[in-house]
């Protein structure tokens, strides 16, 4: 009988693999355990979209490392075509490339994070993975093939869950610059009567900003 594989949610941990890497032999998730890690999955080597994918990581590697966090590349592509396609990256666009790219060219990799999508190819679409030092998925995303990603977007979606962890509050849209609040943050819903009543009080008294109980903001 078939073993079935479901695809990893959010809240998941992250599946237990042995990996081939550029880097060798590592072990998920526990090789970047204490660390966050981005994993993300490119359609081919030795393609335009995807390489300017893998420049605009690798300028952003360390605001990435600056945030406890690594970066791990992944497509069905066998080692020696990443090691070829990143000294071609090097040495024609002179950006080394620093983290390690799975080898995933038996796709075991790939079917067990669901990054073939049949409808859009027999390629790995470019997914992303955001783990934390606990090795729980905390945030998902899949593009197209057709569309490249923005990293800033990442490395901003990577900070705001280390913010909302550390304070216990909740991002706003577009933070650090949203057009409400700015870069302040949002604090959680009062869950209970007594509650949504003192939000308001505490909101005269300075403690934090209000539009009302239920929309209340303070910076971090």
């Amino acid at each position: 009988m078939n073993e079935v594989t479901k695809m990893p949610l959010l809240g998941d941990k992250f599946p237990e693999m042995e990996v081939k890497t550029t880097h060798g032999i590592i072990k998920l998730p526990d090789h970047f355990k204490g660390k966050w890690f981005v994993l993300f999955s490119h359609p081919a080597d030795f393609t335009p979209v995807c390489t300017t994918e893998f420049v605009a990581f690798q300028k952003r590697y360390e605001k990435f490392r600056e945030l406890n966090t690594e970066l791990i590349g992944l497509s069905i592509d066998q080692t020696f075509s990443h090691i070829k396609w990143t000294e071609w990256i090097e040495e024609k666009l002179g950006v080394k490339i620093e983290f390690p790219i799975i080898a995933d060219d038996v796709g075991s990799v790939a079917a067990k994070l669901g990054l073939i999508h049949p409808n859009k190819g027999t390629n790995t679409v470019r997914a992303v993975f955001v783990v934390d030092p606990d090795g729980v998925i905390r945030l998902i995303l899949y593009y197209p093939q057709e569309v490249g990603r923005n990293m800033d977007e990442i490395l901003r979606a990577v900070k705001a869950l280390q913010t909302s962890d550390k304070y216990g509050v909740a991002i706003p849209a577009n933070w650090p610059e949203n057009e409400l609040i700015g870069d302040k943050v949002i604090i959680p819903p009062a869950s209970d009567v007594k509650t949504a009543k003192e939000r308001l009080e505490k909101a005269k008294a300075g403690e934090f900003e209000c539009y009302d109980w239920w929309l209340c903001y303070k910076k971090v």
